[in-house]
C-alpha cells in the first residue's frame, strides 16, 4: 500500500513539474517571434530607438518603383518621427507593438494588422515594451521620394 501511495505522489509531482514547465515555455514563447526573413542589418541609431532589423525585400527598378522589406523590432525598439511622400503601407506579420500619426492617439498593431500612413504625414512605429514586432513595409512611387527622417521619438511620448 505505502508502495502505491508513493508511487501516485511520484506521478503527480511529475505531471505538475511537466505542466509548470511547459507553462514557462509557452510564457517565454510569447515573446518570440516567428520569423519570415533573416533579420537583416541593424538599424542606425540615428533613426531608431532600441535594436531594429532591416532587410530589403523588393529593390526599386524602373517597372516596380516600389520599396519592400522587413523591419524585425526588439522589445522596446521604435523608428524616429518620419514621413514618406507617397505613403507607406505596414504589414504586421508577428509581435504586437504600437503606430502613431502625429496629433493622433497611439494604436496597438499586431500580426495580422495593416496599416496605411498617409503621404507626408509624420508617424513612428516599433514594439511594445514586452513583445518585439516583425513588419514587412510597402513604399509605392519611389520616384516621389521614400522617407524624410525626423527626430527621435521621446520616451514620455512612447509610454502615453
Amino acid at each position: 500500500m505505502i508502495a502505491i501511495l508513493a508511487g501516485i505522489f511520484f506521478l503527480i509531482t511529475a505531471c505538475n513539474s511537466n505542466t509548470k514547465k511547459r507553462q514557462e515555455i509557452m510564457k517565454a514563447d510569447k515573446n518570440e517571434l516567428n520569423a519570415i526573413f533573416p533579420k537583416g542589418e541593424k538599424g542606425s541609431a540615428d533613426l531608431f530607438t532600441g535594436n531594429a532589423y532591416n532587410i530589403g525585400l523588393v529593390d526599386v527598378d524602373s517597372v516596380f518603383t516600389t520599396a519592400v522589406g522587413n523591419v524585425f523590432f526588439e522589445p522596446g525598439a521604435r523608428s524616429n518621427w518620419h514621413s514618406h511622400p507617397a505613403g507607406q503601407i505596414l504589414i504586421i506579420t508577428d509581435g504586437v507593438g504600437y503606430h502613431q500619426i502625429e496629433g493622433q492617439a497611439i494604436e496597438t498593431i499586431k500580426k495580422g494588422d495593416v496599416v496605411k500612413c498617409p503621404p507626408n504625414v509624420r508617424h513612428w512605429h516599433g514594439a511594445s515594451p514586452q513583445v518585439g514586432l516583425q513588419q514587412i513595409y510597402i513604399v509605392p512611387n519611389t520616384e516621389k521620394g521614400i522617407v524624410d527622417w525626423q527626430e527621435a521619438v521621446t520616451d514620455e511620448q512612447y509610454k502615453k
